[in-house]
């Protein structure tokens, strides 16, 4: 005998317990939409947008080994504190290595030990668990850290104040920081550098860290301090050390074990680089790493809860900030400076249906991968904001008020719930009138409106609040076109609940399956056997009973039937459950308060029966309901056993004064036949669970035995007899039987006197015709014929024995005799009683997955004898578990036997492209880069437009894509389409919203498609980056065409061509010339990670200004001085530095960078003096004095280089933004490409910086390097799309326009006849070939 657990299969039936504060708060949302979170010892996966569980990982217990310290609790998971998801993305060098990897599914978790693992998502077991120290120091907080092109770390905290450095390759740690007496906190990831990271303490300080590889010399380390009041924190810090037990055993204990309610939290601004949000208990700090000082604090108003943790809006310059009492505050940025205000107060724990007191929020996570799918929406779709409004609140949009953006954010409560909410910012209706009529804008406070007309939202020169596309010319800051905007006051911004997914509520503290006999009736009535339902009911710590649909694995209803725990509950037929509680008097009255509760699973209805005025002097020890429902006896700790007939409304029968210790009725003993319905298999399809419900009603069959006798009209009485067993204190063993209100002796046939236990206390008890099963706290196990008096008996060498349950019987199984032992150590086996030696065949499960069992029951839904025993198993973790145990008829052992796995029923299929087997994600990801007919999706809008044409099955395959595909095998596509088949027909691609927006950009050309399927898989940078490329090449191109035009004489002497004409003529693929649709960008939000044009870099640099005007110390204006001369403003430079004490070190350098930045016009000398001055600046390490000297003098093309040869490349773009175009402009970025490409690691970005320069084989080359030949391809698909598009869009006349476009007739770097091109084209062929090959090798998958 067995428990086995397929790879597929191995923990998705079970239910995770509630999160608690000892698990940190720690939940992560990957971008492609996936949750995990840490509930006690497991980590938790769902889908956010659907709201189902996905799986459930419980981490296995540490191994004990002779050199750690022995402890009872050593076989026990400890709490989960830190979950991270990896950041790799879908891996496509399918030509280079493993195509089974999983690392996009790969999740890190640390738990209170101080254990790091490394989770498999797909194979549901830990691949790794890293190195950790031996003084098992509990971890705080995770973070990958990219150390390479293709290499990541994990950063750790650990204890109160050590800071790790893994190589989750080896294990190994390379790197360790110990920063005591500070405690640390978290530790985030820089969004615009994955090399560089942050870690904050609870006193402040705040450690920027730079990683350049994977050794301890290749991490660079600045310690910061942020200002804050500690004053609590040290008020915490004595009260801790005055307590009992405090000292070692608190060492290694993280900040969040030590101090559970003072948070400290911090956030990157996704907007502006080099800005932090810290949230410290009572204050909100805006923190600017470049100037290494904070530039925002405030105070939270009275009456507000601690913070608990501060995340940004990835559309709007939004912070969104949970406090400890349950409320969500949302700040909004002030114009023009890091002030930050707060706009709105919302509750997140209703006060409407929840417990008093109310649920704890735990942790909230924002989605990043809206804001990208709305960036493609903007851009690209029709119809974005009249297809977009209603999808998840259709309610809420029902009037006429503007979208301007929307953002789902989650949030984790103590009771099991995962609440799902829909942040949007929304403008009046009466703003969209007259949109055309409406005058150029120039106020800067105001925000952009949608035109009716066109799909474009426009936007204001420096309003960075609202992520749209802006109507402005890329090179003339002073041309726009006339916008329609609303005021920053009239933006409303509202939270709605738009999803919720409940798991178990509290502490489990009871377990019980329904065991309907065929005399149970269905209820109110009825002269039909009840059936077997799929239902687990568990009674939970804080009064609510949650039932369980085992098919689905997920929480079917929630009864809040009492107000205290649940001591006891049982199940009355198949739709009733009765259960138990009681509470202490008070000091006057004593005694107990007894409550009886009969709950209907139908109706949710719980009435009380057996109601007392005054409190009882014993209270209830268990409850018994016999397996029809009609009866249940009621113990009582030293008062006599009540027998009641649970009627509609219960009557009591008569009480037994007798001694019991256990009492047992005896289980149903005919084997239930077959139902007329399709066996029910262990997970069942959604067809499978129709089924089986259309059986709950069956027709009237014959039925023969006295077990099936037809209940009475009053239904009280009933000529069959039920019966239970039980034992008394001093041994003696009975059985009575029970029919209708009589109770008497069934007479057995007793087993000899030796059977009687020498010590006479029997502890538990089973009991089905005609055995009776015993176990004494000896742990000895007697059982006993009843009919014939044959007994025998066996001693398990184990503690004393708490539950004994029988194991469902079906016809053709070989023994009878099956049984799940409980002992007291909360350890469990199985035994097969009809065995010669039971105990020799027993399975011994000590330790079950690191966590003990409380409850333990059968699952009595066995139809045929092939199929597994399954236990139901309540853990000491809260959770709730299915184990299979198989057996094989073959031999007296047992052994697994493998079947086929299928989906388990959902309410709604799980669209989650990330899931699917990586060959069958990447089929999927080409298939929507080729264009496929939105109808192929079986999405509920699909489905309505199909409902009158053909049957798609019946379809050739190839009909659904758009076009064939100009590059790679022409076959390829319909063989995708095939292995894609049978997701397809479930409907589990995509889910409705997405497939609508998928619609609307489908015929926009490659660009779009390319950005959506990259979103959809959560690859954020490489969708943006596909955003910006027709930008990108439209910037490269204004500049070839400018060039060519001035070469031309003819050209010049009709037509003069500038960068605002030029722009003007081009418009984008599908897009008329009257859509409103502009070649630049507003850039903000995300697409600010990709800025490559002169007015988008000025424009960035120039908001930052105004932040740091009240920075006065002798550094600050340093940094001030340097932005100012990279922006232009030259007088307002030289007017700092004259401001400069004589006394000051900077003085003379600063009155000479004041003198040479004065001079009007450089004379020769002047220069040569200058550079001089510059270069000895630039020996001394002062290389921004140096390059101010140089722009002073007009040498910008030095000035950048000097900046970045200083590493200050940002600096030097803006720089050359201002000053520099043409070729100057180009080496500059072509420079920065390839540093964010080689020493940076961030492709896309230096890809977007490549082809802005002009440099698209070198682009395509990083491509290649990178191992990526469907981008490759898709690459070189985009760039020929859009060249063709500028060419035929550009408005020249006749003869301009042949001088122009002979000289641009091949496009520059990528021409269709060139090496590289073909090459390219040859490797996504054999990529293409492989894929098909191992899409046809893998089976389609479900979870």
């Amino acid at each position: 005998m067995s428990i086995h657990r397929l790879p597929q299969e191995s923990w998705d039936c079970m239910l995770p317990g509630p999160p608690s504060r000892n698990n940190g708060g720690s939940a992560d949302l990957s971008p492609s939409g996936l949750l995990a979170y840490a509930a006690g010892s497991s980590v938790v996966v769902l889908d956010s947008r659907s709201m189902q569980l996905v799986s459930v990982f419980p981490l296995p217990p540490p191994s004990s080994s002779p050199s750690t310290c022995p402890s009872s609790a050593a076989s026990l998971s400890p709490f989960v504190t830190a979950v991270r998801w990896s950041p790799h993305p879908l891996r496509r060098d399918l030509l280079s290595h493993d195509p089974s990897s999983t690392s996009h599914l790969l999740l890190a978790a640390g738990d209170r030990q101080g254990r790091i693992a490394l989770i498999d998502l797909r194979l549901k077991s830990p691949l790794l668990f890293l190195d950790s120290d031996s003084c098992k120091s509990g971890i705080q907080d995770i973070c990958w850290i990219q150390s390479g092109p293709d290499s990541w770390i994990l950063a750790t905290l650990s204890g109160p104040s050590f800071l790790s450095l893994y190589n989750t390759s080896t294990g190994r740690c390379f790197f360790k920081y110990d920063a005591s007496p500070e405690l640390f906190s978290c530790i985030r990831r820089d969004p615009f550098d994955s090399r560089h990271f942050c870690v904050l303490g609870l006193k402040g300080l705040l450690l920027s860290v730079m990683i350049h590889g994977d050794s301890d010399v290749d991490v660079m380390i600045k310690e910061l301090q942020i200002g804050t009041d500690t004053s609590e924190l040290q008020r915490l810090e004595r009260d801790a050390g005055s307590g009992s037990g405090a000292g070692a055993s608190n060492s290694a204990s993280p900040a969040l074990a030590s101090f559970p309610t003072y948070i400290v939290r911090f956030a990157f601004s996704p907007h502006w680089r080099h800005i932090l949000f810290v949230t410290f208990p009572r204050e909100l700090v805006v923190f600017d790493l470049k100037y290494q000082t904070a530039v925002f604090g405030t105070g939270l108003p009275r009456g507000c809860g601690k913070f608990l943790d501060v995340v940004p809006d990835p559309n709007l310059e939004l912070l969104y900030c949970a406090h400890l009492d349950g409320r969500l505050s949302t700040w909004r940025r002030r114009h023009g400076e890091q002030v930050h205000t707060m706009i709105m107060m919302e509750e997140l724990m209703p006060a409407i249906g929840t417990s008093v007191p109310s649920p704890s929020v735990l942790a909230i996570v924002i989605s990043q991968q809206d804001s990208t799918l709305q960036n493609v929406g903007k851009l690209y779709s029709d119809s974005f904001h009249t297809s977009d409004v209603d999808f998840d609140t259709p309610l809420d949009f029902c009037d006429q008020s503007l979208l301007i953006s929307k953002t789902h954010l989650i949030s984790i409560s103590d009771d099991g719930k995962i609440w799902n909410w829909l942040l949007t910012a929304e403008g009046p209706g009466d703003a969209q009138k007259d949109v055309r009529n409406t005058p150029a804008i120039d106020k800067s406070s105001d925000v952009p409106i949608e035109n009716p007309d066109s799909s474009a939202v426009v936007s204001s020169v420096n309003e960075p609040e609202v992520d749209a596309i802006c109507h402005l010319d890329t090179n003339n800051i002073d041309s726009y076109p006339q916008r329609s905007t609303i005021s920053l006051a009239e933006l409303t911004f509202k939270i709605s609940l738009v999803g919720q997914l409940h798991l178990l509520s509290s502490t489990v503290t009871m377990l019980a399956v329904p065991t309907p006999s065929l005399t149970a009736t269905l209820a109110r009535g009825g002269n039909h056997p009840a059936v077997a339902v799929p239902l687990v009911a568990l009674g939970t710590q804080n009064g609510t009973i949650d039932v369980i649909d085992v098919f689905a694995n997920a929480v079917a209803a929630s009864f809040s039937a009492h107000n205290s725990t649940v001591r006891g509950l049982r199940w009355l037929g198949n739709s009733r459950l009765v259960s138990f509680s009681y509470t202490q008097g008070n000091e006057k009255t004593g005694g107990y308060v007894n409550r009886l509760v009969v709950t209907c699973v139908r109706s949710g209805l719980n009435r009380p029966f057996r109601v007392l005025q005054k409190p009882e002097r014993a209270p209830i020890r268990a409850l018994r309901t016999s397996s029809s429902g009609r009866y249940l006896l009621i113990l009582f700790r030293d008062a006599p056993v009540e027998v009641w007939a649970m009627t509609k409304t219960p009557i009591m029968l008569r009480s037994l004064a007798l001694p019991f210790t256990v009492i047992e009725w005896t289980l149903p003993t005919v084997p239930r036949p077959v139902q007329k319905a399709p066996s029910r298999q262990w997970s069942l399809t959604s067809k499978d669970r129709t089924a089986i419900e259309t059986t709950e009603t069956p027709s009237p069959t014959k039925e023969s035995s006295t077990e099936s006798k037809i209940a009475s009209s009053d239904g009280s009485q009933d000529e069959s007899s039920e019966s239970f067993a039980f034992a008394l204190v001093n041994g003696a063993l009975g059985v009575f039987e029970v029919q209708g209100r009589r109770i008497r002796d069934f007479r057995p046939k007793w087993p000899s006197s030796s059977f009687v236990p020498s010590d006479g206390l029997v502890t538990a008890m089973a009991y089905r015709l005609p055995h009776v099963v015993m176990g004494d706290r000896s742990g000895n196990i007697r059982w006993w014929d009843v009919t014939t008096g044959q007994s025998s008996s066996f001693n398990t060498h184990r503690e004393g024995i708490r539950r004994i349950k029988f194991s469902p019987v079906v016809l053709g199984d070989r023994s009878r005799g099956r049984i799940a032992v409980l002992f007291h150590d909360n350890t469990f086996s199985v035994f097969d009683l009809d065995s010669p030696d039971p105990l020799a065949n027993s399975l011994l499960q000590p330790q079950f997955l690191g966590t003990l069992v409380l409850e333990l029951d059968w699952l009595p839904l066995r139809t045929d004898k092939n199929d597994p025993l399954v236990l139901c198993i309540a853990g000491a973790d809260s959770s709730f578990r299915l184990v299979e145990v198989n057996v094989n008829d073959k031999r007296v052992g047992y052994e697994a036997q493998p079947r086929s796995m299928k989906e388990r029923f959902r309410p709604m299929p799980l669209c989650s492209p990330i899931l699917l087997p990586t060959p069958h994600a990447l089929a999927l990801r080409m298939i929507m880069q080729f264009g496929v007919k939105p109808t192929w999706f079986n999405t509920c809008s699909a489905n309505v437009k199909m409902m009158s044409g053909t049957d798609s099955s019946a379809a050739d395959l190839r009909s659904y894509m758009i076009n064939s595909p100009p590059l790679g095998d022409a076959v390829v596509p319909e063989l995708l389409l095939k292995v894609l088949e049978p997701y397809r027909k479930e409907g589990c691609l995509l889910d409705d919203e997405r497939a609508r927006l998928y619609a609307s950009i489908v015929n926009q050309g490659y660009a779009a498609r390319f950005a959506f399927a990259a979103a959809i898989f959560g690859e954020s940078s490489e969708a943006l980056f596909w955003l910006q490329l027709p930008h990108a090449l439209k910037h490269l191109m204004s500049k070839l065409v400018k060039k060519s035009s001035q070469k031309a004489p003819t050209a010049a002497s009709t037509t003069e061509l500038d960068d605002a004409s030029m722009l003007n003529r081009i418009s984008s693929k599908g897009k008329s010339s009257e859509s409103g649709k502009t070649d630049a960008l507003q850039i903000t939000g995300q697409l600010r990670l990709m800025a490559f044009h002169q007015e988008e870099l000025w424009r960035t640099a120039n908001e930052c200004i105004s932040w740091h005007e009240k920075l006065d110390s002798e550094e600050a204006i340093q940094n001030r001085v340097h932005e100012l001369v990279s922006v232009g403003n030259l007088e307002a430079a030289v007017s700092l530095l004259l401001s400069t004490h004589p006394e000051s070190d900077y003085f003379y350098p600063n009155a000479l960078r004041a003198v040479a930045l004065s001079s009007a016009v450089s004379k020769s000398l002047l220069e040569l003096a200058v550079k001089v001055v510059a270069a000895n600046m630039v020996r001394t390490d002062r290389s921004l004095s140096g390059t101010h000297l140089l722009c002073a003098v007009g040498r910008y093309q030095e000035a950048c280089s000097q900046l970045q040869d200083a590493g200050c490349w940002t600096d030097a773009a803006t720089l050359a933004a201002t000053h520099l175009n043409g070729s100057d402009y180009a080496r500059v970025l072509q420079r920065w490409a390839g540093h964010v490409l080689n020493v940076e690691h961030n492709i896309w970005r230096s890809m977007i910086l490549y082809v802005a320069a002009g440099q698209l084989q070198e682009a395509l080359a990083a491509l290649r390097l990178a191992q990526q030949p469907d981008t490759a391809a898709m690459f070189v698909l985009a760039c020929s799309e859009i060249y063709a598009d500028i060419m035929s869009s550009l408005d020249l006349d006749e003869e301009s326009s042949s001088s122009v476009k002979d000289k641009l007739s091949l496009f520059p770097g990528l021409n269709p006849e060139s090496e590289d091109v073909i090459a390219v084209g040859e490797y996504f062929e054999q990529y293409q070939r492989k894929l098909v090959h191992l899409c046809m090798d893998s089976p389609p998958f479900s979870d």
